[in-house]
This record gives structure tokens, sequence and C-alpha cells, in this order.
């Protein structure tokens, strides 16, 4: 599974951004797909995540940031809004297979400023 991420960039505090990423086509079914992020000098966390119509969130994400998945279960985006310099980091997009195997995409860099 190769796993394509788009739509980074530079946003003010207060802005909005929107992640997307598309799953190739591939033997292997996705079970779970989301985002997880890691910010310079931190440890990567989870941001969100969706599995069969059940969506997880960060706690800092809860009311800020959306993920929706597309019927075909190829392609989810991240819609994320009050961004905050916090927020600044690269953001991954991940995916967990059914053959119980994890997958990354590229980061794509998002940067908040103040």
């Amino acid at each position: 599974v190769q796993l394509q991420a788009s739509g980074g960039g530079s946003v003010q505090a207060g802005g909005s951004l929107r992640l997307t990423c598309t799953a190739s086509e591939s033997t292997v079914r996705i079970a779970a797909i989301g985002w997880s992020r890691q910010a310079p000098g931190k440890q990567r966390e989870m941001v969100a995540s969706v599995s069969g119509g059940i969506t997880n969130y960060g706690d800092f994400a809860k009311g800020r940031f959306t993920i929706s998945r597309d019927k075909a279960g190829k392609m989810v985006s991240l819609q994320m809004t009050g961004l905050r310099p916090e927020d600044t980091a690269v953001y991954y997009c991940t995916a967990l297979g059914t053959d119980n195997q994890g997958y990354w995409g590229q980061g794509t860099q998002v940067t908040v400023s103040s």
C-alpha cells in the first residue's frame, strides 16, 4: 500500500488547512487510515484515524479537526480549523492493512505562524 499525502502549507494562527491522502490500489485492504504528526524535538503523536466508520482523535484535535474517508476507503481527508502555532509539524498519512502491517506516506509540512 502506498499513501500519497497532499495539502500542507503555511497559515496564520486561526486559519484552516485540508490534508488529503490517497491510497494506491493494492491487494491489501485498509482496515484503518488516518494521520499522525511529529513536531521538531517531540515524539510522533496520533492526530486522527477512522476505521469502520468510527473516528478517533487526539485530545488536541477534538473540536478543531475533522477526519473523513470516502466510501471506497481509498482517500482520507483531514480538515483542520482554528490552527495554532503548536500545530506546526510534519503530518503523516498512516494506514493499517488487513495484513496487520502499518503503512506510512511521505510527510507534509504544516506551519502555523502567530
